[in-house]
């Protein structure tokens, strides 16, 4: 089963722990429908101020108005939290408009993974590009675990569906693993796609000292785009797939995102 990832388990312990429960009021705000928030300047420099002396790694433009009166966004990359006015309450989950069954958080996270995505050059990533490209894909991919390497296996299916492969290299056990080393061997061999295919079927190749921070960047940009596992596949309009879809499958969810 797939499902798109949005928690907040990236970030300070605190950001986990302060699940509070609101479901009260927020259903009450649900029902009304959403209504851009009062624009109260005194009232969103107290909550940044607020989110700011609790967790680490949130700037200021992280926090902005939502949808519900009384409540503001915190962003943080793909992940999504809401905080009260007050700055008392924080609540983690999805914010629904049961009126246009919008599930407003996602489009949310959508939204920022194409930006994130979308202002990585094509330098700083490995691509298989087809004949003909129909449509491109961002894959976050771990050189050892089994899918990615199924996935792999069947990069022309996905060039024949004229689908282009955005290659992020996201060792998923961190800086400390094999799989890390194995990743900056990629990074710094002549030829990229062919190391990674031969990385991938545990087949030697040459490379070289390089600068492999690169590595680092895409494994940050994993953690922000809110990655549960590998593969994850990301569409062009930001909707995030954490698992493997062969080719025939992935052709199908994008078509679906086109209706």
């Amino acid at each position: 089963m797939y499902r798109p990832a949005g928690a907040m388990k990236d970030y300070p312990m605190k950001m986990n722990i302060l699940r509070i429960t609101v479901w009260a009021s927020a259903a009450l705000a649900f029902i009304a429908g959403p209504a851009l928030a009062a624009d109260d300047p005194a009232e969103l420099q107290h909550v940044r101020e607020t989110v700011s002396s609790m967790f680490s790694g949130i700037e200021a433009d992280d926090v902005f108005a939502s949808e519900i009166d009384g409540w503001y966004t915190i962003r943080k990359g793909a992940i999504i939290a809401y905080i009260s006015g007050d700055g008392r309450y924080l609540l983690q989950g999805d914010l629904i408009d049961l009126e246009s069954s919008t599930n407003l958080s996602e489009e949310s996270r959508n939204d920022a993974r194409v930006k994130m995505l979308s202002s990585v050059p094509d330098e700083e990533l490995i691509i298989f590009t087809p004949e003909t490209t129909r449509h491109t894909v961002s894959v976050f991919t771990d050189i050892d675990c089994t899918f990615c390497r199924r996935l792999h296996s069947q990069i022309d299916e996905y060039m024949d569906e004229g689908i282009e492969i955005r290659y992020f290299l996201y060792p998923r056990n961190g800086p400390s693993s094999e799989s890390w080393v194995k990743a900056q061997h990629v990074w710094c061999s002549n030829d990229r796609n062919e190391a990674l295919t031969l990385a991938k079927l545990d087949e030697g190749f040459d490379f070289s000292d390089c600068d492999s921070s690169i590595v680092s960047s895409h494994y940050a940009i994993g953690q922000d785009v809110g990655l549960r596992g590998t593969p994850a596949i990301v569409l062009e309009d930001g909707t995030l797939f954490s698992g493997y879809l062969p080719a025939k499958q992935l052709s199908e969810a994008i078509a679906s995102t086109l209706d």
